[in-house]
């Protein structure tokens, strides 16, 4: 199976199954001397884990992962990283029904076409579960984007069904204001408007009990990010950030800035004009264009926005066909997500950062060699 590998100079390959033994990642082009533990990775895994609230799936994992590489005495060599996380709450004889029925919404179908042959357990390499490697890769990219310009990557939810929350400054939520709160209880959808949130708890139990499920965006934002990042044409930021947005499962839909809202805006309303702060650094009044022009960063904080279907897999019985092109139902049983937002958030978050980092390891490699270039046409 080909397309495991993701980056060009700060490079996951990632492996495994929803109900295979485990996951793993291997990373590749870390710099050496970066401070890093298990214990790094332990928060944004604790976030996206399974059976975290009532709110999403009870499977029980507790996903610790282990470094297997690339680290000695607590900083990275400069080795590739490897990262296991283990399953160990795998209950595969709920799918026993579906090995040769197609369960709408999910890529039983298409697997099968492609491969002849696919993993019905729990959606196999299909499976969210997969995601669990990128998000332990993600931490690695904070750090490093973190010590490497000061860049901060947090993401929320925005939007549950039609309930939209009210975010005046997206460069100004913190990750408190995601996880927790105003009194200090767990902010179990990870929106940062708490009167919303309150409202999308209430909505998820009642489609939870309805056996359904619902959609919604996830917005993550990248400030401290210098200008400059990105590559013309196929590469630019914009690309590869939309690129690994659509390759985390669910998403339907990637936008930036002011997204799909330009379509009914002149010009004129939509330009953001230049300014020059006190500082001499050259930025823009506004933000509409979400942190990137012409694919390149801009110094303004980046903005992006993902739409996430509804979950699939719904215990309440569905009309499908099987491998045969007989009709029949199916009623998928497993534990799952009414709403897969809340434990999204991390996974985007993950993405944005690993882009990050790769992008920014990518201008340091061509200004290396422009400064040595330079050097040799003076000699």
């Amino acid at each position: 199976m080909a397309g495991n590998t993701f980056g060009s100079v700060f490079r996951i390959t990632t492996a495994g199954e929803s109900h295979g033994h485990g996951n793993v990642v291997i990373i590749d082009g870390c710099p050496a001397g970066l401070a890093l533990t298990e214990a790094d990775l332990a928060v944004d895994l604790a976030r996206r884990r399974p059976g975290q609230s009532h709110l999403v799936t009870q499977r029980d994992e507790p996903d610790e992962a282990q470094i297997l590489s690339g680290v000695f005495e607590g900083r990275t060599t400069g080795t590739s990283i490897a990262i296991e996380i283990r399953n160990r709450d795998q209950r595969s004889r709920d799918y026993a029904n579906l090995a040769s029925t197609y369960r709408p919404g999910h890529a039983d179908y298409t697997y099968e076409a492609k491969y002849g042959v696919r993993d019905h357990r729990g959606g196999g390499r299909a499976s969210a579960r997969e995601t669990a490697a990128r998000v332990a890769a993600g931490a690695v990219a904070k750090k490093l984007i973190g010590e490497a310009f000061g860049g901060r990557v947090v993401g929320y939810v925005r939007q549950i069904g039609s309930l939209v929350a009210h975010i005046e400054d997206p460069a100004a939520v913190s990750l408190t204001m995601v996880e927790q709160l105003p009194d200090g209880g767990p902010n179990l959808v990870r929106c940062p408007d708490a009167a919303v949130a309150l409202e999308m708890v209430a909505l998820i139990e009642q489609l939870k009990k309805a056996e359904d499920s619902v959609g919604g965006v996830a917005e993550v934002v990248a400030t401290g990010v210098p200008p400059g990042l990105g590559e013309p044409v196929f590469d630019k930021l914009k690309a590869d950030l939309a690129k690994g947005l659509f390759s985390l499962p669910a998403v339907l839909g990637v936008e930036y800035g002011e997204g799909f809202g330009v379509a009914k805006l002149r010009g004129s309303e939509n330009n953001d004009v230049f300014t020059t702060e006190a500082s001499g650094q050259v930025r823009t009044v506004t933000n509409r264009h979400g942190g990137m022009l012409g694919g390149i960063s801009s110094g303004m904080p980046i903005v992006v926005r993902a739409a996430v279907k509804p979950t699939s897999s719904l215990s309440r019985e569905q009309p499908t066909v099987d491998r045969d092109g007989r009709a029949t139902t199916v009623r998928t049983k497993g534990r799952h997500d009414p709403c897969l937002l809340p434990r999204f958030v991390p996974m985007a978050e993950a993405m944005v950062a690993l882009v990050l980092a790769d992008h920014w390891l990518r201008a340091q490699t061509s200004r290396l060699e422009w400064v040595t270039l330079s050097a040799k046409q003076g000699m």
